[in-house]
């Protein structure tokens, strides 16, 4: 009986070189010849790795796990039982071109989590550190999400979407195509994203609106009081105060003192106006 190198149930395969000593790849797994693994990487029973992939060092590839070509993943993941990365976007504009799925460091995928790569050639859908996404989420093609991302379970993403660092998803949300969402937003569960939210609110809803800010997120993250205070005047002024956008956004510039936090909302907002239904990324029709 073979040895096992770990309580996992992973093997060092028998033609592995010296250098490649700390790899532990279970004697069912499949990875190509072109595959590039790193150092202290593991992958368990039954996944598959295809070709032209690279994996970060000591990251980790549980049981049946498929990861697709064109795939990069980087160091210190955790890559849980079912999940699909890099699969062919569900876009009927794809075909077959080379493009890809760029993930960062540090990331928590959890169970059949499905993310794809990019309809266009040499396009990248791209995934930055320190997420964690928990069971069944999808992230569609061509999408871009920062770091610190929290997903509940189930929540979907569809194409083209844009997530900004440490926003928060409750479980079970749907984010229509072009949806940009800002930094430390926070969406409710069971919330349907039709239009784009803004930087530091809480939202909810189907559809969705911000009703507040989210100040224990700011609070967390070292924003100053002062600046916690005009941020939830700002709040009232575009949500609350019966303005229109343009009035809002007047308000906001002539009332409340400039800081790097209050710039970026009405960078944000100012945006929203340029696209189509609320969606800047989305090109007016």
């Amino acid at each position: 009986m073979k040895s096992m190198q770990s309580l996992s149930g992973l093997s060092l395969q028998n033609n592995t070189e010296p250098s490649d000593m700390t790899r532990e790849i279970h004697e069912t797994a499949v990875v190509h010849p072109d595959a590039e693994l790193g150092a202290g990487v593991k992958v368990g029973p039954f996944s598959i790795i295809g070709a032209n992939t690279k994996i970060g060092d000591n990251t980790v590839i549980e049981s049946h796990v498929v990861v697709e070509p064109w795939t990069t993943i980087g160091k210190d993941c955790l890559i849980c039982s079912g999940a699909v990365l890099g699969g062919r976007p569900q876009d009927r504009k794809f075909k077959g071109e080379r493009s890809y799925l760029i993930l960062g460091d540090r990331n928590i995928i959890r169970e059949y989590v499905t993310l794809h790569r990019a309809t266009g050639e040499d396009n990248a859908t791209c995934i930055g550190d320190d997420n964690m996404l928990m069971a069944y989420c999808h992230i569609g093609h061509n999408c871009t999400l920062g770091n610190n991302i929290m997903m509940a379970n189930l929540v979907g993403i569809s194409g083209h979407a844009v997530i900004e660092d440490r926003a928060t998803f409750g479980g079970m949300v749907g984010v229509h195509q072009f949806v940009r969402i800002g930094k430390l937003a926070m969406v409710g569960g069971y919330s349907k994203v039709v239009q784009d939210v803004a930087p530091f609110m809480i939202a909810d809803g189907r559809p969705t609106k911000a009703y507040d800010l989210n100040v224990i997120g700011l609070r967390r993250n070292g924003v100053p009081a002062k600046v916690r205070s005009e941020l939830r005047q700002s709040c009232k002024l575009l949500y609350r105060a019966n303005l229109n956008l343009s009035q809002a956004i007047e308000t906001i510039e002539n009332e409340i003192d400039p800081s790097p936090e209050r710039d970026y909302l009405l960078n944000f907002v100012r945006e929203i106006k340029s696209g189509y239904a609320g969606r800047q990324l989305e090109h007016r029709r």
